[in-house]
């Protein structure tokens, strides 16, 4: 395959062309320096095969943004145990150098003075006016700051510097945020003029160095700071010709919405950003890369067949299977666990400051602790329930050499997954449930479909431990009215057991609820959401909520937040606001989305037996499949 031969580029030869591309992770030292954790993270990636490693946002100045730094000499020695660590493995090392779109030297002092509503309103000035204007000798001073932070990286043994060119950079060459007079705005050789003086500066500071450029394309779609793309070729000529050894093309951002450049299921097609990539590459001798919702090998190989890419950059599919090149080089490709692009632990935890923690993979994030271990013991081990948690929890119990046999009273396996991927856009869910099923295939777990288990045919099985996945069940509050025949649940609704036409009011706007009154305004219903609480899509992806939102103003889904539910009759729901104010709300059918509660399970039989007994998932505590994973994963890792 293409993707696994080797390529040369700026004179060195890299061992695959799969990158992890520049993601923020959010694992490095409060000081910015490359934390155990976050070599732990990188030095799987290289475990598991990939050739070239980017960190991303690393700031050659002190910034209170948590990102990686090298602005001190003290800092350097984090750096090469990294690259010492990623090159045992074969694996290049590049740093995304970037400097912030504001002031960070007076915002600096403003943090450090615990000035925090000044420090916000700021940044929230500097991030729409900092590029027009920072003088020029302060972009001077800055392109210093980055070349001294190569000049860093080039002693800790990184081997790539690679430009962000979204960020500072990127803001200057736009035509959408750079309004300058001077020579830094107006004409595009004047808005790419600082890009290329600081590519300049670079090969002199670090000649021997392989330099990449981050080439943020502005569409017309999507997109503030970068260069437009009728503008990309003659700029990647530029950049050739200044002496940028590769580019890594991909959608611009500086909208807010980090769903332009890292799009959840559904919203963007798959490879969606590789005919750009291709018209730039056509413009240059040099390598290009290729990102965005690339998801299996097949993809992949397909980009580089097509002669529109040289390099294929894999971030969410890496965060899911750190395996993926491997896998794929052993002629496995069938066994990688495929990302679903749910963007909930990756995007949505870095915008939370939280760090990277893929919802699929319960060890990413946890590399130094969560390890599968060969059992001391085999154990025979019986799993109750074939939903996500119960099939991770099976999984990690067979890989570690336990005998694994699992109760699923339904008849297929998957659990709420199955409905979790009807709403729109969601149909990439079902790619969790495949791989979480083949994952217990392949490690020989004994699969009883359609047998509830009870506790004669568990300890039939003389098991040594058992572990309760049984999941949840939707709640249906006490309302007036509630068991009349025009009230539906909101799970039964989505499985297709229920039907509901008409004026349909959705009781509840969480994620289940949101989901639901967006399915059945796609059908054609006229729906309606009453919320208690004051807003609605709490626990929805950030990415996501802006084309719910956009397709509920399309559908015309009217929202009711501050209400609460009364009374139900046959043609009106009964609410009242927080003043008081009753409002009638005409119905055809009303469906409940107010929660879950977890399932009961008695297991006294069971201990009274002497067998370890532990819950995981839904049933332990209510929460999303992340919670499901890692309860499954920690629970079967602990026998």
């Amino acid at each position: 395959m293409k993707i696994l031969e080797p390529i040369t580029i700026g004179g060195k030869t890299f061992k695959n062309r799969i990158m992890f591309p520049p993601l923020t992770t959010g694992y490095e030292a409060k000081d910015g320096s490359i934390s155990p954790q976050s070599r732990a993270f990188y030095t799987r990636l290289a475990k598991g095969g990939v050739g070239y490693i980017v960190l991303g946002d690393v700031a050659p100045i002190r910034s209170f943004a948590p990102t990686p730094k090298l602005f001190d000499d003290s800092q350097i020695e984090s750096f090469r145990l990294l690259a010492n660590s990623v090159h045992l493995y074969g694996a290049k090392l590049g740093v995304q150098i970037f400097h912030p779109e504001y002031d960070c030297d007076a915002i600096n002092i403003l943090f450090d003075n615990g000035q925090f509503d000044e420090v916000r309103a700021k940044v929230h000035h500097d991030m729409e006016f900092f590029v027009n204007e920072v003088t020029e000798e302060t972009l001077k001073e800055i392109i210093i700051k980055m070349c001294d932070c190569a000049i860093r990286a080039e002693k800790a043994g990184v081997d790539v510097i690679q430009v962000h060119g979204d960020r500072l950079v990127g803001a200057l060459c736009s035509t959408k945020m750079n309004m300058r007079t001077d020579k830094f705005g107006g004409s595009l050789e004047n808005r790419t003029r600082f890009a290329l003086m600081l590519v300049h500066a670079l090969k002199k500071a670090v000649p021997n160095m392989i330099l990449e450029y981050k080439f943020p394309v502005v569409t017309p779609e999507r997109g503030r700071g970068g260069i437009d793309e009728v503008d990309a070729p003659q700029f990647a000529k530029w950049l050739e010709e200044a002496g940028v050894d590769m580019l890594h093309v991909a959608q611009a951002n500086h909208t807010g919405n980090l769903a332009d450049t890292i799009p959840p299921m559904g919203v963007q097609p798959y490879c969606f950003f590789v005919d750009i990539t291709g018209t730039v590459k056509q413009a240059v001798s040099i390598p290009v890369s290729a990102v965005g919702r690339i998801i299996d090998p097949e993809m992949a190989e397909s980009v580089l067949e097509s002669g529109k890419a040289d390099m294929i950059g894999l971030g969410r599919p890496l965060l899911a299977d750190p395996d993926w090149i491997n896998k794929t080089a052993a002629g496995n490709a069938c066994d990688i666990r495929r990302c679903i692009s749910c963007n909930r632990g990756c995007t949505d935890n870095i915008q939370n400051r939280a760090f990277v923690a893929c919802v699929l993979n319960a060890e990413n994030g946890f590399e130094e602790t969560r390890i599968i271990t060969p059992a001391e013991v085999k154990k025979n081990v019986v799993v109750i329930g074939g939903g996500p948690s119960g099939l991770e929890a099976a999984r990690v119990a067979a890989k570690k050499g336990h005998w694994v046999t699992l109760f699923e009273k339904e008849t297929r396996l998957g659990g709420q997954l199955n409905i979790a991927d009807v709403p729109p856009r969601k149909r990439e869910m079902h790619r969790a449930v495949q791989d979480l099923v083949h994952a217990t295939e392949i490690e020989g777990v004994i699969l009883r479909l359609g047998e509830t288990a009870t506790i004669q045919n568990i300890l039939d099985l003389a098991p040594d431990a058992v572990i309760v996945a049984v999941g949840a069940l939707s709640f249906t509050p006490p309302i007036p009215g509630v068991n009349s025949p025009n009230v539906c649940d909101a799970w039964k609704v989505l499985s297709g057991k229920q039907k509901v036409s008409g004026r349909v009011v959705v009781i509840g706007g969480g994620l289940v609820g949101c989901e639901t009154a967006e399915f059945l305004a796609e059908q054609g219903c006229k729906v309606s959401i009453v919320e208690k609480q004051d807003t609605i899509a709490n626990g929805i992806s950030n990415t996501v909520l802006p084309t719910l939102l956009e397709n509920f103003r399309t559908y015309g889904v009217e929202q009711f937040t501050g209400h609460e539910v009364k009374n139900i009759t046959i043609d009106v729901l009964h609410c009242v606001d927080t003043n008081g104010q009753a409002k009638q709300i005409p119905c055809d059918f009303v469906v409940m989305a107010s929660g879950a509660r977890p399932v009961a399970f008695n297991a006294v039989a069971l201990t009274n037996a002497g067998i370890d007994v532990v819950k995981v998932g839904d049933c332990s505590e209510v929460a999303d499949i992340s919670h499901a994973i890692k309860t499954g994963y920690d629970a079967a890792n602990a026998l």
